[in-house]
């Protein structure tokens, strides 16, 4: 029995996409931060589709254009949950955060599975544990993190 088919896209890389974003996104609504679950998830598979439709249909060089393009792009909706308020900028780890579903996007996209659930899997390691170490460690609160 035959699956519909959905190319360029998989069944694999779109759950992979699913999960990478999920976990992620769940970090980041947890702790009630902007690009929570939904923005989270839907990043990362809008960016796995981009790739995934030039990605060994196309010559390479292409595919490349297409990467650089999807990075501008993710660039600017960064740029857009960045927020200065009182002399303080907001929301740069969120902004971080999309450039990494962003790069999580493109490994599933070029079917590098395990390396994109590996990279989701470090960076909510690093989200949560340098939360605590801000929380057990009184001087890396300093600046602007203070409370």
């Amino acid at each position: 029995m035959e699956l519909v088919n959905i190319a360029p896209l998989s069944v694999t890389g779109l759950a992979v996409a699913f999960f990478c974003g999920f976990i992620i996104g769940m970090e980041r609504q947890w702790i009630g931060k902007p690009a929570g679950i939904r923005t989270s998830i839907l990043v990362c598979l809008a960016v796995y589709t981009f790739v995934s439709i030039a990605y060994g249909r196309v010559e390479d060089e292409y595919a490349i254009r297409l990467v650089g393009a999807v990075v501008t792009g993710v660039g600017f909706l960064g740029a857009g949950v960045i927020i200065g308020r009182d002399g303080l900028v907001e929301g740069v780890t969120s902004a971080a955060i999309i450039w990494i579903l962003a790069a999580t996007g493109c490994l599933i996209a070029f079917q590098y599975y395990a390396a994109a659930i590996t990279l989701a899997v470090i960076c909510v390691a690093v989200l949560v544990g340098i939360s605590f170490l801000e929380k057990s460690i009184r001087k890396l609160k300093r600046g602007v993190h203070k409370d």
